[in-house]
């Protein structure tokens, strides 16, 4: 292995017919839909030793979409404990992390979007000079502490980074803005990659309860920190007056492990008789319950991404969302978290249809099922495995 310089590039280049060590890590469920395509193309890739490390995080919600994309991680730290905290998850995972990386020293770190493994994973990569690539970079609302910790876990994490893959070339320009100009590769999102493993015409859904489906249903989820007390009340509030005022519409809700969550959404729906409250579905009925319902409502942030490639609408339940591309894009709608507005942009969609086709026919701008590709090429020219850089993804 030698270094060079290309410009104002400096690459490390690998010994001829040499294999690249690639250690992807990430510890919840959104990560390990969004990665399992990457994982995927990386271990069909001849010049690429693919490593997965995982830390457990959300143990009971990683492990579905492990098993379903069949993922069996070569490390897992398993560090989830009952009523964990941020300190607790950050300080394990970095702790453990740094034994991982430090025995197995890959090539590169490969960390997903906002979590706190992500962000102690750069920071064990980077303790141990291991060049970090982060998947879903320069996404930001610009309010620190909104999503909370996101919003600075994606922060800090771009400070490590040394190659940067952004979904859109608006993410791109948020780097740019805060002085990162090497390493930047826009390739869409992966999640739209995954969506081609797991949605298909004829499923069968793997949860109890779920089929037969109801004719028209809206898809719902809801479980961020700053929602919860009064905001997570107007909502919940909100969803019983749509049904209420649309006998024809049902609601189905996978209701999130939190303690503060389950609690609210037992309380105001519980026993609405066109409110299915089931619990966290696997990824696969996840992502075919969204290809078959009306519209989806969320406060999540890779739905607003999935939801638009399958033509569904998508209303936010946030104050903010750091995805603005679908909000300019059409395919998203900021509804906020008022009672009175969060019904009244559903009711819009539910009974006027050329608003509704409108939302639904426009152009997702989150990719074309290629990201995991477009990564791949930017990690094998980066190491001088490639002589031509990967071209950017351009929205249609």
């Amino acid at each position: 292995m030698r270094l060079t310089v290309q410009g104002t590039r400096q690459i490390t280049v690998k010994a001829k017919n040499a294999m690249i060590k690639i250690m992807t890590i990430f510890g919840t469920r959104p990560e390990a839909v969004k990665m399992a395509p990457l994982i995927r193309v990386l271990r069909a890739c001849g010049d690429v030793e693919a490593l997965c490390c995982v830390t457990g995080q959300h143990r009971h919600m990683l492990d579905v979409p492990l098993r379903q994309f069949g993922i069996t991680p070569d490390r897992d730290l398993d560090i989830m404990a009952e009523n964990q905290t941020l300190p607790h998850i950050t300080s394990r995972a970095l702790c453990g992390l740094d034994g991982v990386l430090a025995s197995e020293r890959p090539d590169m770190a490969l960390v997903h979007g906002d979590t706190s493994t992500t962000f102690a994973a750069a920071l064990a990569a980077f303790y141990n000079k291991i060049p970090v690539g982060h998947v879903e970079a320069g996404l930001r609302t610009g309010d620190r502490y909104s999503p909370f910790p996101e919003e600075m876990n994606r922060s800090m994490t771009a400070r490590l980074a040394a190659l940067h893959f952004c979904p859109t070339a608006s993410n791109r320009g948020n780097l740019l803005s805060e002085g990162i100009s090497e390493g930047i590769f826009v390739t869409g999102n992966t999640v739209i990659d995954a969506l081609g493993l797991t949605v298909v015409r004829d499923y069968e859904f793997e949860t109890r309860g779920l089929a037969p489906l109801p004719e028209r249903f809206i898809l719902a989820t809801l479980h961020r920190r700053e929602n919860y007390g009064q905001a997570m009340d107007d909502i919940l509030h909100a969803f019983a007056d749509i049904l209420d005022a649309c006998p024809d519409v049902s609601l189905i809700l996978p209701v999130h492990l939190s303690p503060v969550v389950r609690a609210a959404v037992y309380g105001v729906l519980g026993g609405h008789p066109r409110a299915r409250l089931v619990e966290p579905l696997p990824v696969t009925d996840m992502h075919n319950l969204m290809a078959r319902c009306e519209l989806v409502m969320t406060d999540s942030g890779g739905l607003q991404e999935e939801a638009p490639a399958l033509g569904k609408p998508v209303l936010v339940l946030r104050r903010e969302t750091e995805r603005p591309e679908a909000v300019a894009a059409g395919t998203v709608k900021l509804s906020g978290v008022s009672r009175e507005r969060v019904r009244g942009d559903a009711l819009a969609l539910l009974t006027d249809r050329a608003e509704y086709e409108r939302m639904a026919r426009a152009a997702n701008p989150y990719g074309d099922g290629r990201a995991s590709e477009r990564i791949r090429d930017a990690i094998l020219w980066h190491f001088g495995l490639r002589g031509q850089k990967p071209d950017d993804f351009i929205s249609g």
